[in-house]
């Protein structure tokens, strides 16, 4: 399971224990936590303490503040759902990778001016998913893409089957490992 990057989302830091079990129980050592709650930077911080064996980064980070915040935490790894060049810069002097949201051309283009070559395709589903990374792959051979949004259980094979992918993410992920965990 080392092509997932789970989409994790803490409302409360006491979530934390619970959600990064269940995801390595279910052989996934990789945690996206975002930064859509108050708790994003503590709850990195925790898990990078607490869960050495973890690749834990920082997701929707969408600003050099937040992008300084989970730096700050621990986060080793930085995803934006779109591309943030004061993101980048920041990610590359601190020698941390910068996943930033790239769909068309230009964006691309733009990543790859800033030495980006793993991009995150979001929303997939909504951006023609995996014929569109293809499609983008002609003119962009080497960009390796992580696409979210719209990649579950029904897809994933057909996405991983792919050597463009890098990873997929998803927060079906803990979804899954959650529920895995209260059957035992």
């Amino acid at each position: 399971m080392d092509k997932c990057i789970p989409v994790v989302v803490i409302k409360e830091l006491s979530e934390t224990d619970k959600i990064l079990t269940a995801l390595q129980n279910n052989g996934i050592n990789c945690a996206e936590i975002t930064f859509r709650t108050a708790c994003a930077a503590e709850a990195i911080a925790y898990a990078v303490k607490n869960y050495p064996d973890m690749n834990v980064g920082a997701g929707t980070v969408i600003n050099a503040e937040q992008c300084e915040q989970a730096l700050k935490a621990g986060a080793k790894f930085i995803v934006s759902p779109g591309l943030s060049v004061p993101v980048a810069m920041m990610c590359k002097e601190n020698n941390v990778p910068y996943y930033p949201g790239c769909v068309t051309p230009t964006e691309i283009m733009q990543a790859l001016e800033l030495g980006i070559t793993i991009v995150k395709f979001f929303p997939a589903h909504i951006y023609g998913g995996l014929k569109a990374m293809k499609a983008l792959a002609g003119p962009f051979p080497q960009i390796k893409f992580i696409p979210t949004g719209g990649v579950d259980r029904n897809n994933i094979d057909e996405f991983l089957a792919w050597e463009k992918i890098y990873a997929v993410g998803g927060s079906f992920f803990v979804q899954e490992s959650l529920a895995k965990m209260e059957e035992k």
